[in-house]
């Protein structure tokens, strides 16, 4: 479990030189986290940084614990996690919800499978099912694409999916929800997950258990594989923090991820 220091060390050390390389700018507000989180508070931060000349904020990646870890020690003003809050993290943070994501079980756009039970995704990923024909599919291998450890994507995977069934070591491990995409795009043979929010349009999503995975079906319920986008910062917010978590919240913020296929918060 070295990975997730291994990343918050590179993320602190970012910081560190976007802080010096980037004071003369004052920047003023530092995220770090989800890798699922970053491209949507990227977006918003661009709004923000729109309507409110003259103050910046920096989002990097790293995985949500990276982002937990940033935001316990100090180094980022925010935190983000894409999956809920241990209950030995819940009393560290303050959280707040952003909005509400599906996960989004992907492969090639030439496979011909279009639903897939729990039951089978866990099986698949356990390494138990390792041929498509076994699931309605071709007769070809199924090579599996799942997230690093500490990726909250991957957490909520093993939360919703798993339960307490282990990922099989065969499983070729990556590092953010891009990666996972440009394998699965290019590979007929390959399954995995990842944000809906981020899928677009060059992979195929199944149905899980016969619901259609959209931002319809995780605001009703009916599809069942989804999480919490959440912004944590250590005790009461700065005001800096403060003034874009309000900002996210507020209609402008909640359009713009409404636009981008996440349940943004009431």
């Amino acid at each position: 479990m070295r990975w997730p220091w291994i990343i918050f060390g590179l993320v602190a050390l970012a910081m560190v030189l976007s802080l010096f390389l980037g004071g003369s700018r004052g920047t003023s507000l530092n995220i770090v986290g989800s890798t699922s989180i970053q491209p949507f508070a990227e977006m918003e931060a661009q709004e923000y940084q729109k309507a409110f000349p003259g103050r910046f904020v920096d989002v990097q990646g790293g995985g949500s614990t990276a982002g937990l870890q940033a935001a316990a020690s100090g180094l980022a003003d925010i935190g983000t996690c894409s999956r809920g809050l241990k209950k030995d993290e819940e009393g560290q943070f303050l959280p707040v919800v952003i909005a509400r994501d599906g996960l989004a079980i992907v492969v090639h756009l030439s496979n011909p499978v279009e639903n897939l039970t729990r039951h089978e995704v866990r099986a698949i990923f356990m390494g138990s099912v390792t041929n498509w024909k076994d699931v309605g599919g071709r007769d070809a291998p199924i090579r599996l694409i799942t997230r690093e450890e500490g990726s909250g994507t991957r957490e909520a995977f093993a939360h919703l999916v798993m339960e307490k069934a282990r990922i099989a070591a065969t499983a070729l491990t990556q590092e953010s929800n891009g990666a996972v995409k440009e394998l699965v795009r290019h590979d007929p043979c390959a399954i995995g997950y990842m944000s809906l929010g981020l899928v677009g349009t060059d992979l195929k999503i199944l149905n899980v258990d016969g619901a259609a995975p959209s931002a319809e079906s995780v605001r009703d319920g009916s599809y069942t594989l989804a999480r919490p986008f959440l912004f944590v910062t250590r005790g009461i917010p700065s005001p800096d923090a403060k003034a874009f978590i309000d900002y996210v919240l507020s209609p402008p913020g909640r359009k713009l991820l409404e636009q981008e296929g996440l349940i943004a918060q009431p």
